[in-house]
């Protein structure tokens, strides 16, 4: 049987985890403050990580919130600001998790399509024109999660603007940002208008998933909210990965491993682009800057549910694109590139291929039959 090939999950591979680096964070942070790190703390989170975040954004603790991982923040934020039958805008496609999040809160989900420059922005100022009132705007601007595209620095200032004008908050998603490997990096939403936005990032990406540290950044009256909320949930987030994560940062290992991880998905993402160009010529993608991910669109027409039965037969995994959208997206997409090698990722691409071939095959109209 083959050996297993999966580009379904957005998550670094082993290899590009710096262990040795946690377990030094983890013994220093045992050593130096073991009382605090082991005690239950309070729900705004470890402290000493909580100011060190503040820091690299400019702004007081008090506007800080570190969570169990960025989907609990989302969570958090979610449960402050939108009510049942509230409108929220979201990217079309947009993470799976976040349809569903919103979804289960009985919001008015309306998505608005997605450009290789970020969301369209005149299309969302024709909607709000029209009438619509969203609560919130949820927008992942570096390297999207699914398709991998980017908000350009004129899209983000469009977007500040429609935000004061038509009163709505951005959540400005952003757990990819730091992983840019190509091109210049653009000021978050947040740097540039922080009174309209929420700020949400994670250290899964940079560090590990399985540290499960998030956090949120905004107005310290919005984040006094959301504590509200979180001490509800519980007595305190996880102190022990978050003074782990905290000594991570402050000894420069932080930077380091994003060095690793970035010089690692720079030529995991040019291996896939340089694989999808030579062995699946009919697939259409933007090569991305940065991140984790890539969206590709087949031919109209094609069944990439028939696709992802096809590819598993030969041990290939994906995300079938109708994951990512309200509706349609069924001849899209989602590859993640993070946990598979170069080697890997050829082997995986040609094995897709070779399963594009069956399902095309089978799509064809019998011969002499009408194509109608």
């Amino acid at each position: 049987m083959a050996a297993q090939i999966s580009f379904a999950r957005g998550a670094p591979s082993l290899d590009i985890v710096d262990v040795e680096g946690l377990r030094a964070a983890a013994e220093s942070a045992f050593r130096s403050d073991p009382a605090g790190m082991t005690a239950y703390g309070t729900a705004v989170g470890y402290r000493p990580l909580r100011a060190w975040i503040a820091e690299q954004h400019g702004v007081a603790p008090e506007q800080v919130l570190v969570t169990n991982g960025s989907m609990q923040a989302d969570a958090f934020l979610f449960d402050a600001l939108v009510r049942p039958g509230d409108t929220v805008v979201v990217e079309r496609p947009t993470y799976d998790r976040t349809l569903k999040s919103l979804r289960q809160r009985d919001a008015d989900v309306r998505m608005v399509e997605l450009e290789p420059d970020g969301i369209d922005v005149a299309a969302l100022e024709r909607v709000l024109i029209a009438g619509t009132a969203p609560k919130l705007a949820h927008i992942i601007p570096n390297f999207q999660n699914p398709a991998g595209y980017t908000l350009s620095a004129a899209k983000r200032e469009q977007l500040l603007s429609l935000a004061r004008a038509f009163g709505f908050t951005i959540f400005e998603d952003d757990p990819y940002g730091r992983l840019r490997f190509e091109g210049e990096s653009l000021p978050t939403m947040f740097s540039l208008g922080g009174d309209v936005v929420v700020y949400a990032s994670s250290f899964s990406k940079t560090v590990c998933p399985g540290i499960r540290v998030g956090y949120l950044v905004g107005a310290e009256e919005v984040i006094a909210r959301i504590t509200k909320l979180a001490t509800s949930a519980y007595i305190s987030p996880n102190m022990v990965a978050q003074a782990i994560v905290f000594e991570f940062c402050r000894s420069g290992a932080l930077e380091r491993s994003i060095e690793t991880v970035k010089d690692a998905l720079r030529e995991r993402a040019r291996t896939l682009c340089e694989a999808l160009t030579e062995l699946l010529p009919e697939a259409r993608f933007v090569a991305p800057q940065g991140g984790y991910f890539l969206w590709v669109d087949l031919p109209r027409g094609t069944d990439v549910t028939r696709l992802f039965d096809a590819a598993a037969r030969r041990g290939v995994q994906f995300v079938k694109g109708e994951d990512f959208v309200l509706e349609g997206g069924e001849s899209s997409l989602r590859l993640a590139y993070s946990g598979v090698t170069p080697d890997e990722i050829e082997e995986g691409v040609r094995r897709l291929a070779d399963a594009y071939a069956e399902v095309a095959v089978m799509a064809e109209p019998a011969a002499g039959a009408p194509a109608g």
